[in-house]
């Protein structure tokens, strides 16, 4: 299987994602911004990627004739969603550079094997059991309740999970989920949650972001703060976590972990995304080089900088359910109203159709200082009708 090479591939070449949402999109917009030519595989033929691109290959991600376009347009090509077959990266992989790598990407793509390489890694995590037979359900420690039940495979943003008390509710809820594999966590006494955005190149060298600290809310990241406003030898730890987890798996591109605080003040490993990530957004608009670059120069083989952060920054997350907050029939936010406070950087995913739930784009908030960055950013979620944080 082929990886990402350390040979440079200059601007003028082509870029391939596979998937083409918004961090699709993001990547197109830096890799054009860059001189290169971009290419997205994505079923959708109103994608938001799709639209950006210089070609948009419409087709399955197991689809052969697809793959082979892809490949023949792209000098490399990477994903912008951790959920793309495993199968597709490794019928890429054997032809052209592709990072991150299919056997990174299938890590990611498991609760069970995630854990399992953070604890290789000498990561904490949360206490967990993997239940996928009557039996492990029955045998559960009884110190893991309450719990979080979390399908194994294609859970993000809060889908395929459920709070339990005790067994009882245990047992319903992994019927409610067909009795698919699944991890029960123990559910721990939080006091913030924070997230790590490494860089890795296919050379060794790694570079990240500041530690992010981020709100969710119904598990869908709410509100992004940076400086995170935790002590600089847990932003370390974080950090020196985050990158022991990427060397190990001989990790090219871009990779989020994500980390609870607890409220002893110790740090354990959530989950991580083989992507840019949702709390690295900001960085278009307060480091000197975002996350999506640097996921077009770990794909290129381009040199990677330490990003800079230059300005103090708040995201807000503007889900579909801005649009509804006034009637039941679709209204545009006052935009006019936001786009008047200062420091305000809004980033609209095109996508045509609003629903509840739904990601449409992203607001950052730049100032001087966290205090300044915080206090625009409560007047803009005022002027949108969002919850106060």
């Amino acid at each position: 299987m082929a990886s990402s090479s350390s040979r440079f591939i200059p601007p003028g070449a082509t870029l391939g994602v596979m998937g083409g949402g918004q961090l699709g999109r993001m990547f197109v917009h830096a890799a054009q911004q860059l001189g290169y030519f971009t290419a997205v595989l994505d079923p959708d033929p109103a994608s938001p990627a799709g639209w950006v691109a210089h070609h948009h290959v419409q087709a399955e991600y197991l689809d052969e004739a697809g793959l082979a376009q892809l490949m023949q347009r792209s000098a490399a090509i990477t994903t912008e969603f951790e959920n793309v077959p495993a199968a597709a990266l490794v019928t890429l992989g054997a032809h052209r550079p592709v990072a991150p790598g299919a056997d990174a990407v299938a890590i990611c793509q498991d609760r069970a094997l995630e854990k399992a390489h953070f604890r290789r890694c000498g990561v904490p995590c949360a206490a967990h059991a993997l239940i996928e037979t009557e039996a492990q359900l029955a045998a559960v420690d009884a110190a893991l309740l309450p719990g979080i039940l979390k399908t194994a495979r294609l859970g993000y943003d809060g889908k395929g999970q459920a709070r339990v008390r005790d067994r009882a509710e245990l047992a319903a809820a992994w019927a409610a989920m067909k009795g698919v594999p699944c991890v029960l966590e123990q559910r721990l006494d939080l006091a913030a949650e924070v997230s790590v955005i490494v860089a890795r190149g296919a050379d060794g060298q790694v570079v990240n972001l500041p530690v992010q600290r981020n709100l969710h809310r119904d598990g869908i990241l709410a509100v992004t703060t940076v400086p995170a406003g935790i002590a600089d030898a847990l932003s370390a730890q974080a950090i020196a976590a985050a990158t022991r987890i990427a060397e190990s798996m001989q990790y090219v591109g871009v990779l989020c972990v994500e980390f609870f605080v607890l409220g002893d003040g110790s740090l354990v490993a959530n989950e991580m995304a083989p992507r840019p990530h949702n709390s690295g957004h900001y960085s278009i608009d307060a480091c000197d080089v975002s996350q999506f670059e640097l996921q077009v120069r770990t794909l290129a083989g381009a040199p990677l900088v330490a990003p800079r952060l230059h300005s103090a920054a708040v995201m807000l997350n503007l889900l579909g359910d801005l649009w509804f907050a006034r009637a039941d029939d679709a209204t545009e936010p006052d935009w006019a109203a936001v786009l008047a406070l200062p420091g305000t950087h809004l980033h609209l995913y095109g996508k045509t159709q609003p629903r509840r739930g739904r990601k449409m784009g992203h607001l950052t908030i730049t100032a001087a200082t966290a205090e300044g960055a915080r206090e625009i950013a409560l007047r803009a979620a005022v002027a949108l009708g969002l919850e106060a944080f």
